[in-house]
């Protein structure tokens, strides 16, 4: 939302009030309360009249400052409001005649008292600034005081803060617009645009920057945006009311932001090891009955690709009834039968659900009777034909509705289903009314939150407290602590492959830890080339599925090569499961995503700034998915030396590497001194893969230890190893009541009390249990 015209004019109509001074400042509950007059008092007169601002700061926890400004106090917020974790500990600042400094950790927010300026900076290094008409109260339509009317759409609160040469802005939610997002106007309102256009399913009002530092601000209603856009050397963040309240975050490391930011809104739930596993659905509009599920598992299982759960989309539910949780008994006639024989498959089953509920619906009758659905003002439930005839959406804020629609997806769990593709919930109309009361503005947003919390805590109390998972479109702040999101409607072609990969790296720089998608694409159908390359790039996230919309994705569709390519990278994943779930641990305890834009890993290195393109999975593995049907994968390597995963050979980094790649290839390195878990069974992704791994060790650094946790499928750590270099030696620390093998890559060692054996330029020390820590020596030969 733009207000000025030009470096010097507001536009038309409109006026800016900004504090221009501290005339009074006290502390209450560890929060320091300022009195800013938007005009200098120069006489008691000045005092009469006019816009002042109220300006609360606190300090949620260490390197966190919470800045909170208002103009009326009296209008009452109906909510909904993020759930935060505000710790509001005790506050420390110094004030003198001059300025106020506030301190949290190394974060120190100076403010000077006589001219209104906001500097922030991390010990004596400065990050980032809010002048003069920067911050401050704007009215629209404005035309004096004595004339003006207050409403809730004339009346926005704005603050700029200042970006330096060279600072670059990312985050904001799943976007697929350009990755680095100075220039853009962005607006924080969910929508359903697919993938191909600046809308997005998962806005988050948080940015940050290459700086090391990150703002959140704390609005689930509609936040404008303008990214260098308005004024090329700010960020400009505009919300409607008479309220701004925003979280300035410390790093110093981007890492440190996003792990700041999510002890504040939450951490990602740790899914289950078989979350991991490939997911197969029917796809949306084909035509399946029992029949064709089980061919297409057993199709699958014939061809020896390993396969963890099958997916029903939307038409395992009559059309023209959704949503009524009821199976379509016209085609799947014995539908608890047919979950029973899938299982004993050993496959999990997820069903497609949304919070929509249809006219048709045996449902509809008795949510409106009983107060369930979203109202229009005049008390009609509010309905449109748009997605199912006649639909109604369900008011989670009722928690009778929630524990109505809750119980309906009991009897599902009942049955057997163990997890819900909670698909829809960005479509939420504002004119209406809720039950709670709560602000529809606000509510459009938080509206995904609510939703899938309400599915997720189900399956917890139906599962177990760490069962629970979904497979999540619409998103807010907050709802990474319900794992996993998937990137939405894509086309099926390489660009499609591009623009959702820089969303998922956009969402994983806005907290979330855990992103899929759909492999081959959803809309239309790919080519077989597009759906191998695909296979690859699904099978190296966090989490796989095939899905698609009027065409099946499974691969003997394509070709047989296909079913080959996709065996090959299902197997490759199920062998990174010990790697995989051990940085899925840091997901959960920290907050760190499992899929990293390479600025997080490597900010100090301006080339990996706008790559968008490749990304670190977890610490340890740089995957670049070829997006060209040449076959050619072009990867930036950062400084160091990395190693080819699938040929070991060992490449200098701080280049651009180039070649082609057959289907079972891809641009796949290991970073230099990493211990590389290794599981040895194929088949799965639940297996006991603490038994007997490989722990790899690639390009040992001198002096520098580098260290691997590894957990088992029951969330407990197995092993910890730890490796460092002196000169010719290698020292081995390891605990683990496993056992384990080393393996040394392009390093021969040599221990005379174990035994070594030495192939193809590898070292492979074979391990016996260690309870107690232990301390291996090598010689390097």
């Amino acid at each position: 939302m733009k207000f000025t015209n030009g470096e010097w004019l507001l536009k038309e109509g409109y006026e800016l009030f900004s504090p221009k001074e501290v005339y009074f400042e006290k502390v209450i509950d560890n929060k320091l309360i300022l009195t800013a007059p938007t005009k200098f008092i120069k006489h008691r007169g000045d005092t009469l009249g006019g816009v002042n601002l109220t300006v609360e700061i606190s300090a949620p926890f260490e390197e966190v400052i919470r800045v909170r400004a208002y103009h009326y106090k009296g209008v009452k917020n109906h909510g909904p409001s993020f759930e935060i974790n505000d710790k509001n500990q005790k506050l420390n600042f110094e004030s003198n005649d001059e300025k106020i400094v506030v301190k949290s950790g190394n974060l120190r927010l100076v403010i000077d008292k006589k001219n209104w300026v906001m500097k922030y900076y991390r010990g004596e290094e400065f990050l980032t600034e809010s002048t003069q008409r920067d911050y401050g109260y704007v009215k629209a339509d404005w035309k004096g005081f004595a004339y003006d009317v207050p409403t809730s759409t004339n009346s926005f609160m704005q603050q700029r803060l200042s970006l330096s040469v060279g600072e670059l802005v990312y985050g904001t939610g799943e976007r697929f617009t350009p990755f680095v997002k100075n220039g853009q106007t962005i607006e924080i309102w969910n929508e359903d645009g697919g993938t191909s256009t600046e809308l997005s399913y998962k806005n988050i009002p948080f940015y940050l920057t290459n700086k090391g530092y990150g703002v959140f601000i704390n609005h689930p209603e509609k936040v404008s945006m303008e990214i260098g856009s308005e004024n090329v050397k700010k960020v400009g963040f505009v919300v409607t009311g008479e309220e701004l309240d925003y979280f300035f975050f410390n790093g110093p490391t981007m890492l440190n932001v996003i792990e700041r930011y999510t002890d504040l809104t939450g951490k990602p739930a740790l899914p289950k090891p078989w979350t991991y596993g490939l997911w197969l659905s029917t796809s949306f509009t084909t035509n399946y009955d029992e029949e064709t599920v089980m061919s297409f598992i057993n199709g699958m299982l014939e061809r020896k690709i390993p396969l963890k759960v099958f997916h029903f989309d939307c038409f395992w539910m009559k059309d023209f009834h959704w949503t009524d949780f009821v199976w379509d008994k016209r085609v799947f006639k014995d539908p608890e039968g047919m979950i029973k024989r899938i299982k004993a498959l050993g496959l999990k089953i997820c069903v497609w659900i949304n919070p929509y509920i249809a006219q048709e619906s045996v449902l509809f009758d008795e949510g409106m009777e009983k107060g369930y659905l979203i109202k229009k003002p005049n008390g009609d439930v509010w309905q449109w034909d748009m997605w199912q005839p006649g639909m109604a959406i369900v008011d989670f804020t009722n928690p009778e509705a929630a524990k109505w629609y809750q119980s309906k997806l009991a009897k599902l769990v009942d049955m057997g289903v163990d997890s819900f593709k909670t698909d829809f919930g960005e479509r939420i109309p504002t004119d209406v009314v809720y039950f709670d009361g709560s602000n529809p503005e606000k509510m459009h947003n938080y509206y995904a939150y609510i939703y899938n919390k309400v599915v997720f805590e189900l399956l917890q109390e139906k599962l177990g407290k760490d069962e629970a998972f979904l497979f999540a479109r619409s998103a807010t702040a907050g709802a990474q602590k319900f794992p996993v999101h998937w990137g939405g409607d894509c086309w099926s072609n390489y660009e499609s492959m591009a623009e959702s990969l820089r969303g998922g790296l956009s969402l994983a720089m806005s907290g979330f830890g855990f992103w899929s998608h759909d492999i081959g694409g959803f809309e239309s159908s790919s080519t077989a080339d597009v759906y191998k390359r695909w296979c690859a790039f699904g099978l190296l996230s966090s989490h796989s599925r095939l899905h698609g919309s009027t065409s099946y994705r499974v691969p003997w569709v394509y070709d047989e090569e296909a079913v080959d390519v996709l065996r090959f990278y299902t197997n490759l994943k199920a062998t990174l499961m010990p790697y995989i779930y051990s940085i899925s641990q840091l997901a959960n305890k920290r907050g760190i995503p499992t899929m990293r834009s390479m600025v997080l890993e490597f900010t100090n290195d301006k080339n990996t700034h706008y790559l968008d393109k490749q990304y670190m999975f977890g610490d340890a593995l740089l995957v670049a998915p070829v997006l060209n049907e040449v076959g050619i994968g072009d990867v930036y390597l950062p400084k160091g030396n990395w190693t080819n995963y699938f040929t070991k050979e060992k490449v200098v980094g701080n280049t651009w590497n180039s070649k082609k790649y057959d289907y079972f290839s891809m641009p796949l390195m290991v970073r230099e001194n990493t211990i590389l878990p290794i599981g040895n069974i194929n088949d799965n992704s639940d297996y006991n893969y603490e038994d007997n791994v490989d722990l790899q060790v690639y390009e040992l650094l001198e002096g520098i230890k580098t260290t691997r946790e590894v957990y088992g499928t029951d969330n407990k750590v197995k092993a910890v190893v730890t490796i460092v270099k002196n000169g010719k030696e290698v020292v081995v620390t390891v605990k683990s009541d496993k056992k384990s093998k080393l393996t040394f890559i392009n390093l021969n060692v040599e221990n005379k009390d174990l035994k070594t054996i030495h192939t193809d330029n590898h070292t492979i020390v074979e391990l016996n249990s260690y309870t107690k820590e232990t301390e291996l020596v090598f010689n390097i030969k």
